[in-house]
């Protein structure tokens, strides 16, 4: 892989991610995911190293950098076959979003438990009957005297049962028409009248996806997370650094699926050389890493963008990256179950379960054609369709 882009800091923080992620590598997830049980030390380790909060402000702990060096860490995770998804929602959106827009008490609660990994949080979007449209939301909060009273549903929240707090997004009672004006609340796990119910899912994971119901949750005027009229500032700037991270997710899987597929391909021998000597299995792998490769750069692009403090770009090159690592993602997978033939399917060589989740980042957090409606709108300036 050609480093030259990053800096020597970069570079090392990479090395050392790996040589975790090594230690612990596709085994510990596997066992993790059969015990249905947390990669509770893994994320110990990662935290201890000060690898989970390295995004998040030092005076509360953290690392003092950006989302590059976290999408650095969760890509040499996943690419050692043990990606952590709670790193995209904890540090990366709810910790971001509180860094930049939460009260200095909230900040004072929340970021150090954040990045020492002591604490995480879940984030709440997604609803039954909104999907992809986000100006659908429909849960609402209603002043009730100074508390506020929140009442909705969210589907597909990751890590709700491990979460002490959820990090849901609705709109004001006085919102409910027009256009979307987001407001965002803490929701602690144990709040009366927040109910959740796990969603059985195909994905093999040891993050489990919840349907959360929010029946009149009384929340006091703390919970809210910033100003209740910054609306969509406040939600992209969790939005943004989720669909980095999904990124970094998805070029940490595709690196392991193709690693996996290059060394049987080096080793395989059927005919008289290796199948790697034949260019119906070389080409089709070279062209998966040139894809991955691609999509790296897009991601640093965005990421960058984000730091530097340029939403409006971000948002666009997020959107780009997300897009660019998915599909390498899922093209990376699929050759490399390819590659082995029959031993691709085994639990021995652990590539099937990963056709499964390496679609997750095609759909989750917005759908691909939903950022091509993005790009061909916002960056072409062709008419919306929607």
């Amino acid at each position: 892989m050609n480093t030259v882009l990053e800096t020597e800091e970069h570079q090392a923080l990479r090395a050392a991610v790996a040589a975790l992620g090594k230690r612990y590598g596709r085994a510990y997830m596997t066992s993790v995911v059969r015990s249905e049980g947390h990669p509770d030390e893994l994320w110990a380790e990662a935290a201890k190293l000060g690898y989970l909060g390295v995004n998040l402000p030092e005076e509360y702990g953290g690392g003092g950098g950006g989302i590059t060096e976290l999408s650095i860490v969760l890509e040499e995770l996943g690419a050692a076959g043990s990606p952590l998804l709670m790193m995209v929602v904890s540090p990366a959106i709810c910790g971001t979003v509180i860094a930049r827009f939460g009260t200095e008490a909230q900040q004072r609660a929340w970021l150090p438990g954040l990045a020492d990994g002591t604490r995480t949080m879940a984030f709440g979007i997604t609803e039954p009957d909104a999907g992809s449209n986000a100006h659908r939301i429909t849960t609402t909060a209603r002043r009730d005297g100074t508390d506020w009273l929140l009442t909705g549903r969210k589907v597909f929240v990751s890590g709700v049962d491990i979460a002490d707090a959820t990090l849901i997004v609705g709109r004001t009672e006085d919102a409910r028409t027009g256009r979307l004006k987001p407001c965002l609340f803490i929701v602690p796990r144990d709040a009366p009248g927040f109910g959740r119910s796990a969603i059985p899912m195909e994905l093999a994971a040891p993050e489990k996806q919840f349907e959360l119901v929010l029946d009149e949750v009384r929340l006091p005027a703390d919970a809210l997370v910033g100003d209740e009229d910054a609306g969509l500032l406040q939600l992209f700037a969790g939005l943004n650094p989720e669909r980095i991270m999904t990124a970094a997710f998805a070029l940490g899987m595709g690196r392991y699926a193709l690693d996996r597929a290059v060394d049987y391909a080096r080793t395989r021998q059927v005919w008289k050389e290796p199948i790697g000597a034949h260019q119906a299995i070389a080409h089709p792998l070279a062209q998966a890493h040139i894809e991955l490769e691609l999509a790296r750069l897009m991601m640093q692009k965005a990421a960058r963008l984000y730091d530097a403090g340029d939403d409006l770009a971000a948002g666009e090159a997020a959107n780009m990256a997300k897009y660019a690592a998915a599909e390498a993602a899922v093209h990376a997978v699929d050759q490399a179950v390819h590659t082995l033939g029959g031993n691709g399917l085994t639990q021995e060589y652990g590539l099937a379960s990963l056709i499964t989740a390496a679609r997750v980042a095609r759909i989750a957090p917005v759908s691909r054609e939903m950022i091509l409606n993005f790009v061909s709108h916002q960056s072409l300036g062709l008419p919306k369709s929607y």
